[in-house]
């Protein structure tokens, strides 16, 4: 490489670090806050209770479900709600055998005297977006919740979340997710210890403190005519929920966080599932970024608003952070071999291990607090699985930002609790892998560069920490020829 070549590349590893451990320290913010919050003295109890019971619509999007689309039909049923007073929607674009098991459940249920009906598209377009939307033009109540397929709302969810609507500026009302398979293995672990903080600081925070934060797709009821006033849900973005969230959020209306109501979900059981998973949140929110910020900007809203939003918004970015820091780690350390073995680590060294030490702390804080101490032994895990995490996750990053909407990928789910395993039937529902695969495995090969120039200098002490990159891409390549390996023996 050329002497100036080498020079730029050493400039973005060290941008990259810098951003990073912005990112770093906005985690620290949160704990701050979060410790606040927790000192708090409030109580989660809505200010009032239920005489009149408003109208209720349920929508339940469906896209080929056949696992567990009758099981939450069923849950959703047995909401505590008069009966004159709930509707169920079952948005089905299901292409397979969920058109037949969702007519079996729905009429049976139709039949028992339970408000239910199924509406059917015949098309995908707008995707969950398009079918929401539908539904909503139909819908009769004044109130909507939102489950999506693998969720299991409890009986008393209306019950504990409509009265929080007696504040007329409430448009939304999240609930927490809790997950029913956490404990299936270490990927699923790792996916519940990196989503109970989202909920348990990041909603509790914004919430708290009166800035923006979002309805997360599913276990959270709308005021409707919160929706309709922000010009409804669209499909310009693939993560419609956050689109919706801002909006809403713009145009005046408050947003409630309810930590004390759970809704169990299942989590992504295959690496490719959950890559797919975060693939979309991460492109869709930079589309929404792209589409939201300029405006929220050019608002009157406090400074605090406006700087959470942006953090929010772009907080995807630091998986393409992430995958520069690894890209330009051989030049950076090559470009300035000229300075002495030892010293070439000494500016990268703290700024990794402080943007490290920031994200760790927000997650071991949290497990300690929350009482989750079996997650505590994933904690250590988190930075070695983000490195081989984010080539995948960057390449979205990028698409959202050239590009609006897209293709809705569906996450797949199987109606799975605690350690069962997929069912015979799982390699339908198999996703890409093999392009990922390769793609790591240059990472992997890229990444011993380091490794090997650190060896032939003699500068030991950097080994080890150079070795968290190959391990990063060695662990997704492992995951993913597992996961391979069990769908094909079912």
């Amino acid at each position: 490489m050329s002497f100036d070549y080498l020079r730029i590349l050493t400039v973005i590893h060290f941008a990259s670090l810098g951003g990073l451990l912005f990112y770093g320290l906005h985690r620290l913010w949160l704990i701050g806050c979060w410790y606040m919050e927790c000192r708090k003295k409030r109580s989660d109890d809505p200010p009032g209770y239920l005489v009149d019971f408003p109208a209720v619509t349920i929508q339940l999007p469906f896209y080929n479900e056949r696992f567990v689309a009758a099981r939450l039909i069923e849950f959703a049923a047995r909401l505590e709600w008069p009966k004159d007073k709930l509707e169920i929607q079952v948005l089905d674009d299901s292409t397979d055998d969920t058109v037949g098991i969702v007519d079996e459940t729905v009429n049976r249920l139709a039949i028992e005297g339970v408000n239910i009906r199924v509406l059917r598209r015949g098309h995908r377009e707008g995707y969950k977006a398009g079918a929401l939307q539908e539904g909503m033009a139909l819908a009769t109540g004044e109130f909507i919740a939102i489950f999506d397929a693998d969720f299991l709302p409890q009986p008393d969810f209306l019950v504990r979340t409509v009265p929080c609507f007696f504040d007329q500026k409430v448009g939304m009302v999240q609930a927490r997710w809790t997950f029913l398979n956490a404990e299936a293995s270490w990927l699923t672990s790792v996916q519940s210890l990196l989503l109970s903080p989202h909920f348990g600081i990041e909603h509790r925070v914004r919430c708290g403190r009166n800035l923006f934060f979002n309805f997360n797709g599913t276990a959270g009821i709308w005021r409707r005519s919160a929706i309709e006033s922000a010009g409804g849900w669209k499909a310009d973005t693939v993560t419609e929920d956050l689109d919706l969230s801002y909006r809403a959020q713009l145009f005046g209306w408050k947003f409630i966080y309810r930590d004390d109501i759970a809704v169990p979900s299942e989590l992504p059981i295959t690496l490719a599932a959950f890559r797919s998973q975060q693939q979309r949140w991460a492109k869709g929110s930079i589309q929404t970024a792209r589409k939201i910020l300029p405006r929220l900007l050019a608002s009157p809203l406090p400074f605090s608003v406006k700087a959470e939003a942006v953090a929010h918004l772009l907080a995807n970015l630091g998986w393409l952070l992430g995958t520069l820091t690894t890209l330009t780690l051989y030049a950076a350390i090559t470009w300035r071999v000229g300075i002495g073995p030892y010293q070439l680590l000494k500016v990268d060294m703290p700024l990794l291990a402080g943007t490290s030490f920031a994200i760790l702390m927000y997650f071991f804080a949290y497990t300690v607090v929350s009482g989750s101490v079996r997650s505590l032994r994933w904690v250590l895990l988190l930075p070695v699985f983000g490195i081989g995490m984010s080539p995948s996750i960057s390449l979205s990053v990028i698409k959202g930002a050239l590009s609006n909407g897209g293709y809705f990928e569906r996450t797949p789910k199987f109606g799975l609790q605690g350690s069962q395993p997929p069912p015979l039937l799982a390699f339908l529902y198999r996703q890409r892998a093999i392009p990922y695969l390769a793609m790591n495995t240059l990472f992997l090969c890229y990444s011993f560069l380091p490794v090997i120039f650190s060896w032939q200098r003699g500068i030991w002490s950097a080994i080890p920490f150079l070795m968290i990159f190959p391990a990063g891409f060695l662990l997704v390549i492992l995951k993913d020829l597992a996961d391979m390996v069990q769908i094909r023996r079912s």
